[in-house]
């Protein structure tokens, strides 16, 4: 038996701008997902993905070694169907095998799970951490397989490895990492708040390179944020430097910040993490943080030191 396991992300400065060389700050989560395989006699692949509830939503058989797809099952409330999923599965699996022709090249074959331990509809890297995953098992750049099967800045899979927080950018579309330490002593004041607003990342990122050609010197602004923000030490410089990366960013993709959207009487500063609208977002706060979102409708408030690996 054979056991992968790849951190979540979360991006906590450079979105959309990281595509073009901007320096983001990143943070590898306590959540993730990992990747157990079971040899059989069988000349098939067997596959089964499990919620965080030990839910099993997808399931798919595939005959080896041609990867064909001879079942598949789905039950979620996860966007799509059983085909589409399979297919997108055996894509990644047909696109790992160019990179290592001797992947899966055997007669006989394998039970394969995988588990998450964050809700699907987190956005904390269901995608990223298979990804890595599979690399690991096939002996892949998990960058290469990443590009090869959808996109994106690749930013998801350096968190995958890492256990510390990261800066990340490109560099004539290569990867840089960095592993830095963003562990500030104002982090009890720190919050991440899901929005349960699910935000498909390629649209924002459509949406970005749409309205690209207006940037001039904001790849730069933002990289300077994602440098300062390790190095301050109080929490009303924090939240000037994430309130100035919500202005820049707002001002090139034309979409209102969140706090203006949807909390303007929140007493602290909050920021838009990844795809605009999507996911979880971070705030400034103290003890009464977790009430106010709670009573807005938001019950998931998760403390900086909960989430962050």
């Amino acid at each position: 038996m054979e056991k992968y396991y790849s951190n979540g992300k979360l991006l906590l400065t450079g979105e959309y701008l990281v595509l073009d060389g901007a320096k983001a700050l990143a943070i590898p989560t306590s959540y993730g997902q990992d990747l157990t395989i079971t040899p059989i006699d069988q000349p098939e692949l067997i596959w089964g993905s499990f919620t965080d509830e030990g839910e099993c939503w997808f399931e798919a058989a595939f005959s080896l070694p041609k990867l064909r797809l001879t079942s598949a099952s789905f039950n979620s409330d996860k966007e799509g169907s059983s085909e589409t999923i399979a297919e997108t599965l055996q894509n990644i699996l047909q696109e790992a095998r160019k990179l290592n022709p001797d992947f899966l090249q055997t007669e006989k074959g394998y039970v394969v799970k995988t588990s998450l331990t964050f809700p699907q509809n987190w956005g904390l890297g269901s995608s990223s951490t298979l990804i890595n995953n599979i690399a690991s098992w096939a002996n892949v750049n998990a960058f290469d397989l990443l590009w090869n099967a959808f996109s994106g800045s690749g930013y998801d899979i350096a968190c995958a490895q890492h256990n510390s927080s990261i800066f990340y950018q490109l560099d004539n579309k290569k990867p840089i990492v960095e592993t830095t330490s963003f562990s500030p002593t104002f982090s009890d004041q720190l919050y991440f708040v899901f929005l349960n607003q699910k935000q498909n990342s390629r649209e924002g990122i459509k949406r970005y390179k749409e309205k690209r050609e207006k940037i001039k010197d904001e790849h730069l602004l933002i990289s300077k944020i994602s440098e300062d923000l390790i190095v301050t030490n109080n929490i009303s410089d924090f939240e000037n430097l994430i309130t100035t990366h919500e202005d820049i960013i707002s001002s090139i993709i034309e979409l209102p910040k969140v706090k203006d959207h949807l909390f303007p009487d929140y007493f602290g500063a909050i920021k838009s993490l990844g795809a605009w609208g999507g996911d979880f977002v971070l705030a400034t706060g103290n003890e009464n943080t977790i009430d106010y979102f709670n009573a807005k409708g938001y019950h998931t408030v998760i403390p900086y030191h909960k989430m962050a690996l």
